[in-house]
């Protein structure tokens, strides 16, 4: 409600948001030391148990090793953490909804819950756009019938290849839904975002609805800034 609230004021001051959105993942690195799947597993297992939810003295756990986070492979790299998916705004780069999940849940099974949840103004949706890894029938149908056009980029399948206009128009998408790469990038810089803070994804998501909001304002100050001075 916070984020809706904030944008609506910068709505009605006179920025249009949300007629696009570029929706995308990125991996953030589990608060806690990495550890192989095996030995998450057995932690999982004692955590289950009544002595697994107490400390040394017998006490409740206070803070307990994360084991929501696990392991999966990007550029032939390996990390162990979460992924955070988030919308952000075509056009002003604000960013519209963000959630947590653990590293290796496909990127696509989010754009629904991020197209959905970005919807905080009175404006209406019009378009999503979306790399290559969002491309297929289930986000495609999702969009049709919400009526919203599709912006996501196309792949080369088993039985075609992309045609030319698709090569360009992979190429025009690419230059509208850098901006929520941006997005990721300044708040990496700026905010350590590339790190998790917590042990839970409740606890997480939390913190970046906060840092959320944060981020929006001070872009929403930044661009009436500019405004003011052009």
């Amino acid at each position: 409600m916070i984020v809706g609230d904030i944008l609506n004021q910068f709505s009605d001051k006179g920025l249009t948001i949300n007629e696009g959105i570029a929706i995308d993942a990125r991996i953030v690195k589990s608060a806690s030391r990495p550890v192989s799947n095996k030995t998450l597993e057995k932690i999982r297992v004692k955590r289950e148990t009544p002595e697994g939810k107490l400390d040394k003295t017998g006490k409740p756990l206070k803070f307990a090793r994360d084991i929501e986070s696990n392991w999966t492979i990007k550029n032939k790299k390996n990390y162990y953490g979460l992924k955070e998916h988030a919308s952000v705004d075509a056009k002003y780069g604000f960013v519209l909804a963000t959630a947590l999940s653990p590293a290796s849940v496909n990127d696509t099974n989010y754009l629904p819950y991020c197209t959905l949840y970005s919807r905080h103004i009175k404006h209406a949706l019009a378009i999503v756009y979306a790399d290559k890894g969002y491309a297929g029938e289930p986000n495609r149908t999702f969009l049709a019938m919400n009526k919203l056009k599709d912006g996501i980029m196309r792949k080369d399948t088993k039985t075609a290849k992309l045609t030319e206009h698709e090569i360009e128009r992979n190429k025009k998408i690419s230059k509208v839904r850098y901006i929520v790469e941006q997005y990721f990038g300044l708040s990496h810089l700026h905010d350590n975002g590339q790190r998790a803070r917590f042990t839970t994804i409740d606890k997480n998501n939390i913190d970046i609805w906060f840092r959320q909001v944060a981020f929006n304002i001070k872009r929403g100050f930044n661009i009436f800034q500019r405004l003011s001075t052009a």
